[in-house]
């Protein structure tokens, strides 16, 4: 059994790169445009998919606990490899919506899923300690992939910009027999009961009752909400130093390779600084990010765009392994699915204010105000999850 369920391992790593391989990146606003759409239209698809996937965050993320890992990855494979096909045969706003909700709900299958998949597999072989290394490896395969794809998918475009999503769409294709041939290391478990009364019981339970889980779940949130906040904010940023469209591209897959890279190590460095440093190093470093790119809106502002994501490669595996530490097994979906939901739900909140106040200000001012809000909200979360974690080794 041992010997299958290691198996696990590459199949999770073809799962992400599926996800992450995504052709139509570089060329999606240009294939909106192409058929009829204008921004807004553009922008309502992006908030309709954010929408599906905060919606069903948490209830799939339960279902994944309770039904099995597998069957939720094989269902969030077979919804993503069918919103590329639609997306291959529609030219309309309405066909659109159709594949971003498919695209949304078959995402909220797999968030979570994945990493308790991962985590539940080495805890069956007796290998849990090696999670952190484990979902750093994923992570950076995940990034190359997400950097090679952008190149790939400009050089398709030069054929049509409806090839990529073609393409797309063998891509996605290639998660369901990875996900069909995974070994479900709880099968034999018995499942916890269904209801909603037991999805509020998790929450409450993650977020209330247990203080430790609570502050390493608002931490992990925190730092997820301000690396998704950025990538926002790099395109404008890039273009208001008036490089061309080409250097952008190069610069973006170069941000992602760093990721890549910086994440094959990230255990080394949490294990060499310990969690609580490695914890003050992120928030300063993401903090810093922001303050120095916004302080210094040059070239220089690049250079710091380079040193986010080196500590976003850290940040990313390593505060997951914190959660996975402290979280048992028959609700680690669940707690997972419950951060991506609250990264979400900040990023609605604090995204739609920082775009206003780039309109109304700067851009700059933007990115300093922001980098005050991540630093007050994730050194108070560091705080508190060091005094508690404290309390209970005494």
């Amino acid at each position: 059994m041992t010997r299958s369920i290691s198996g696990n391992i590459p199949k999770l790593y073809l799962i992400k790169i599926s996800k992450w391989f995504m052709l139509t990146m570089p060329i999606i606003v240009l294939f909106y445009q192409e058929n009829g759409l204008n921004m807004q239209d553009v922008l309502t698809l992006k908030g309709i998919y954010s929408v599906a996937v905060v919606i069903l965050e948490i209830p799939s993320g339960y279902i994944a606990d309770v039904w099995g890992r597998k069957k939720s990855l094989i269902l969030g494979s077979i919804l993503g490899c069918i919103g590329f096909i639609i997306y291959s045969f529609t030219s309309n706003f309405s066909g659109f919506l159709l594949a971003e909700l498919t695209l949304g709900i078959g995402s909220s299958f797999i968030s979570g899923s994945d990493s308790a998949m991962l985590y539940d597999s080495l805890l069956k072989m007796k290998k849990e300690k090696e999670y952190l290394k484990q979902e750093s490896r994923i992570m950076s395969v995940g990034n190359f992939a997400e950097a090679l794809a952008g190149i790939a998918g400009g050089s398709l475009a030069l054929i049509s910009l409806r090839t990529p999503f073609i393409f797309q769409s063998f891509i996605a294709f290639t998660a369901i027999p990875a996900s069909i041939f995974l070994i479900d290391p709880n099968q034999n478990t018995a499942k916890v009961k269904v209801g909603f009364q037991h999805i509020l019981s998790i929450v409450k339970f993650s977020l209330w009752d247990n203080v430790q889980l609570r502050w390493n779940i608002v931490l992990s949130s925190v730092i997820g909400c301000a690396t998704l906040t950025l990538a926002w904010f790099i395109q404008p940023y890039l273009r208001d130093l008036h490089l061309e469209v080409s250097t952008i591209g190069v610069i973006w897959t170069l941000l992602n390779l760093t990721v890549g890279f910086v994440a094959l190590y990230a255990y080394k460095i949490e294990a060499y600084l310990g969690k609580t440093k490695t914890s003050f190093f992120i928030v300063v470093g993401i903090s810093a990010g922001f303050l120095f790119s916004g302080l210094f809106h040059s070239m220089v502002g690049v250079a710091v765009f380079f040193f986010f994501y080196f500590v976003r490669g850290i940040a990313t595996p390593v505060l997951k392994n914190y959660i996975n530490q402290i979280t048992q097994s028959e609700m680690r979906a669940t707690v997972l699915s419950l951060r991506n939901f609250i990264i979400r739900i900040c990023f609605a909140i604090i995204g739609p204010f920082l775009g206003w106040y780039t309109d109304h200000f700067s851009l700059s001012s933007a990115l300093v105000l922001a980098g005050i809000i991540f630093f007050l909200c994730g050194g108070i979360s560091v705080i508190l999850m060091s005094l508690t974690e404290k309390r209970n080794t005494k």
